[in-house]
């Protein structure tokens, strides 16, 4: 399988490892959004293809992807609860996706806040529409906005 993000652009930079990272589990989630009856080799394949002899970025790309997965349903329910106006169907897949892995990441890991939305609109300008990364933005800034103690977590 050939790959199709150039590692070289990502490698290079300080924290090049996670954006790679991230750029690969948003691609999986997208194809799994898409094709929701793919099979695990082929996500396989796809990462070995992508990282290979990384096993670090590996490792995190799987968490990533793996954790989205698990906790699909409760990132779901709390993206509705601050996409005002916007059904989670009515998001264009790709929006949906950056929004889903970031999500996760704000909810489930010690990533900060504006480190995950600084990335989920990277990922929008890179991947998606020219409103995009604003739209992505919006959301995402709905969740910083919630006081420390009104942000529900949710459950492991």
């Amino acid at each position: 399988m050939e790959t199709i993000n150039n590692i070289s652009d990502y490698v290079g930079s300080k924290f090049g490892n996670r954006i790679l990272a991230r750029t690969v589990a948003f691609q999986v989630l997208y194809q799994n959004d898409m094709n929701p009856d793919s099979r695990r080799e082929l996500i396989d394949e796809f990462l070995e293809s992508e990282l290979p002899e990384h096993d670090k970025i590996y490792k995190f790309t799987r968490q990533l992807i793996d954790g989205v997965e698990e906790k699909r349903k409760e990132i779901d329910t709390k993206l509705r609860q601050v996409a005002r106006n916007w059904s989670l169907e009515r998001m264009t897949s790709i929006d949906r996706n950056i929004l889903r892995l970031a999500t996760y990441e704000i909810f489930y890991m010690d990533t900060p806040l504006s480190v995950v939305i600084n990335e989920a609109i990277e990922l929008a300008k890179k991947f998606s529409g020219k409103d995009s990364a604003s739209f992505v933005n919006g959301i995402l800034d709905r969740f910083g906005k919630m006081e420390k103690n009104d942000k529900p977590k949710l459950p492991n």
